[in-house]
């Protein structure tokens, strides 16, 4: 398994059918110790892993928060929303079969956000993005992602899934930014940026 940087380039996904994206986080206890930090480690933090599905320059679909399946036919699922980052291994994952993916959908950007009311990066220890090859039933994990945790973002637009005419690629972004907590609209448009 390799850990792969923004400044590696693209990557090929040649003979890679199905991909899934996942993330892990650990809930901080911030400052507090004692009882008060084991009651905020056990309360969590709620981070969402979100794919936007473009069409050109254009968001399309998502899938994540409320939207499991957007495109009604298994080729791009999410498995859900998982609250706290105390699920042991990955705490949200997006499935892709490219086959399925429509073509009119040109890239499937991932991002992480603390997008709820009242969730932020802080709170949250060691985010990463494993990237697994679940072609044949099989399911590996061929890269890790590390997004940066500096600064007080609470949104990172960790990676992008494209297509190219000799098949999908794959590029890590880590491109940070702020959207208004709550906000579709605000996540698709940092989502395009």
């Amino acid at each position: 398994m390799i850990t792969l940087g923004k400044s590696d380039g693209p990557a090929e996904l040649t003979g890679i059918s199905q991909m899934a994206v996942g993330v892990s986080w650990d809930p901080s206890q911030g400052s507090s110790g004692g009882v008060l930090g084991w009651a905020k480690r056990k309360k969590g933090v709620d981070l969402d892993l979100i794919a936007v599905l473009m069409q050109d320059n254009d968001p399309v679909r998502l899938a994540g928060l409320d939207s499991l399946d957007p495109l009604g036919n298994g080729a791009v699922t999410h498995t859900g929303d998982e609250q706290t980052g105390s699920a042991s291994g990955d705490d949200e994952a997006v499935h892709i079969t490219f086959a399925n993916v429509p073509d009119h959908v040109t890239s499937i950007v991932f991002v992480a956000a603390a997008f709820k009311t009242g969730t932020s990066f802080e709170k949250a220890n060691n985010i990463s993005f494993k990237v697994y090859d679940s072609s044949g039933g099989n399911t590996q994990a061929v890269a890790d992602i590390w997004p940066s945790l500096l600064g007080s973002d609470n949104a990172n637009a960790v990676a992008r899934a494209f297509r190219t005419p000799g098949g999908w690629q794959l590029e890590v972004l880590n491109r940070k930014g702020k959207i208004k907590q709550g906000d579709k609209q605000a996540l698709m448009r940092f989502a395009m940026a």
